[in-house]
């Protein structure tokens, strides 16, 4: 398989929380907007990927998959979302694997870890290869 383009589906509850968050709380940058123009759906730059938030869920969208975000600063983002009053299921800790994660909650309940690899983990030496 040949993967050309990918991004991560949400079907939201409430279609403009989701927008707000994503756009507003954690500052992600619209790729694109379609649809109606009084509720559109949205699709944010995710690094290299992006996120499409549209649509509707009747049943909200906790079962969709965990969102996974690097940052270069997990306690200033920690500072920030929580200021926001972003749900915050965990506090930034390093994990035993090394990474520093923190885990947050979409306002349907979709998880997403914020992760902050440090100077000194495997991925940072694999990544200047």
């Amino acid at each position: 398989m040949e993967v050309l383009s990918s991004r991560i589906l949400l079907r939201p509850a409430d279609l403009a929380a989701s927008r707000s968050f994503y756009r507003d709380t954690l500052g992600l940058a619209v790729y694109r907007e379609f649809g109606p123009p009084d509720d559109p759906g949205m699709v944010f730059f995710l690094g290299p990927g992006f996120l499409e938030v549209s649509g509707h869920s009747p049943g909200g969208a906790a079962a969709s998959p965990m969102i996974w975000l690097q940052v270069r600063d997990v306690r200033a983002e920690h500072e920030r979302l929580a200021a926001a009053d972003v749900t915050i299921t965990r506090e930034p800790r390093q994990e035993p694997w090394g990474l520093i994660e923190m885990w947050i909650t979409d306002p349907d309940g979709v998880k997403i870890v914020i992760v902050e690899v440090p100077a000194d983990h495997p991925l940072r030496r694999d990544q200047r290869q």
